[in-house]
């Protein structure tokens, strides 16, 4: 695995489906909590590996939210956005859809309009900076309910920040059903928004089938579930849907119980299009090049196999055209010469 390790560590990559706070690294989120020492978390970061041991989803759910807690100024949302992409740059991933939840700072008193113009200044300088470019889904927590999905389309479709491409939907799926949040995803589809929610990770197909037909996905986060339904799984492929795929994140929050269990060949083989992702990378001890090694193990495949993966995610991004067929290409050269 060595020679490909080296290989996915060099590979130009995409990724979307990965979450901004979720993206903390260990070491901003200690200074972080440093910063605010009535939080709980650990200002350690030795510690923070020990508290990222989570016993299911909801207690994820429940250290993720004490994270997001963290983040309680403009100033903060800015450094958070721009470490993020120094981190991406450093695994040569040049084109990210970052996951944003505007509701949980906004909640927290932070002003929608700071909000924005901090990620805005964070994405433009690490552009220019690390060449990684950054692009925003913003999400509804679900859990936060109807005035949540209320906050979110709003700050999406009047703020509509340059960077904005997507809408979906997050946080626990059990006890959240999808289609209450129909009139919310019609207002950013209106607006130009591709929805792009969560759904079966930790339930079952009908969740998926909910977030395709109420909420008219364009692609699916997780979808583990997918492969308990053949209908489903050839509805996905014969539609082009992809899923997006976070296999060291599925295991951390147990969706599946080991990652030799996990549906992704099943998937592959159902010929549904599938890409790579990290979810909250530092939270689960991995970062996207992990990722792609473990989905090397799994699905059996060489160099030009993993490029291929790559190329899913490039095609399967909100990237215009030409961003496209530049990024692709970039893949394609690399591919020639060091995956030989």
């Amino acid at each position: 695995m060595t020679d490909l390790t080296t290989f996915i560590a060099g590979l130009p990559k995409a990724e979307l489906h990965v979450h901004h706070v979720g993206s903390a690294s260990p070491r901003i989120v200690a200074e972080l909590a440093a910063r605010h020492p009535d939080s709980k978390v650990p200002t350690d970061p030795e510690a923070l590996a020990e508290y990222f041991v989570f016993r299911d989803f909801a207690h994820f759910i429940e250290i993720y939210l004490s994270v997001v807690d963290l983040i309680r100024d403009a100033e903060d949302v800015r450094l958070l956005t721009y470490e993020i992409a120094r981190d991406m740059a450093r695994q040569n991933i040049r084109y990210a859809e970052l996951t944003v939840t505007p509701y949980s700072s906004t909640r927290r008193g932070i002003p929608d309009t700071a909000f924005v113009e901090a990620i805005e200044d964070a994405r433009k300088a690490a552009e220019s900076e690390f060449g990684t470019v950054l692009r925003w889904c913003f999400d509804i927590p679900g859990e936060a309910g109807l005035e949540a999905a209320e906050e979110t389309a709003r700050i999406a479709c009047e703020l509509r920040p340059e960077g904005l491409v997507g809408f979906g939907l997050g946080g626990p799926e059990i006890g959240v059903p999808r289609p209450q949040f129909k009139p919310y995803f019609d207002r950013a589809i209106a607006a130009g928004l591709r929805s792009v929610p969560h759904a079966g990770e930790t339930t079952g197909p009908q969740t998926i089938w909910d977030a395709l037909i109420e909420l008219r996905a364009e692609r699916i986060g997780h979808g583990t579930s997918a492969v308990q339904d053949p209908k489903l799984l050839a509805h996905l492929a014969e539609h082009g849907i992809p899923l997006e795929v976070c296999p060291t994140s599925n295991l951390a929050t147990r969706a599946v119980a080991t990652l030799d269990e996990h549906p992704l060949k099943q998937m592959v083989g159902a010929g549904v299009i599938v890409t790579i992702n990290s979810d909250d990378p530092p939270m689960f001890g991995t970062d996207l090049n992990t990722e792609y090694q473990v989905a090397a193990q799994l699905l059996d495949l060489d160099a030009a196999g993993v490029a291929a993966l790559a190329k899913n995610a490039v095609e399967a991004s909100f990237l215009d055209a030409e961003g496209k067929a530049r990024l692709a290409a970039e893949i394609d050269a690399y591919t020639a010469v060091a995956g030989r």
